[in-house]
């Protein structure tokens, strides 16, 4: 598999992205800046790695465990206000898409590495 080409990994770092990005736009609640900002950095610093070295399996899990903290951070941080399109909605859907798709990169990240190991 070559670096710098896997499409789950561009959508991991598009997803923290826009998790970071949307604190911009919407109206914040609770701790809902500091965990958008940190998470979606941490996706984006993941993204990067995965797409720099697409065979390290432990990282598309660790990539995985970020989109499920951006679901849960609403709870944790105090936000899940679930009557407005607000700082809540733009975590639960970036982080459902982070974790998606680092468990469809699961599998393509497990050959790569079975490949590179020589036996």
């Amino acid at each position: 598999m070559k670096k710098w080409t896997r499409w789950e990994d561009w959508v991991a770092i598009a997803a923290g992205a826009v998790a970071m990005l949307s604190t911009l736009f919407v109206p914040p609640m609770g701790a809902s800046v500091a965990l958008m900002l940190v998470l979606g950095a941490l996706l984006i610093i993941s993204g990067v790695v995965n797409l720099a070295a697409p065979g390290m399996v432990a990282m598309e899990y660790i990539q995985a465990a970020l989109g499920a903290l951006l679901i849960l951070s609403p709870w944790m941080g105090g936000y899940a206000d679930a009557m407005t399109f607000g700082a809540a909605w733009m975590s639960w859907i970036c982080g459902a898409v982070a974790l998606v798709v680092a468990l469809l990169a699961v599998r393509p990240s497990m050959q790569a590495h079975h490949d590179a190991v020589p036996h």
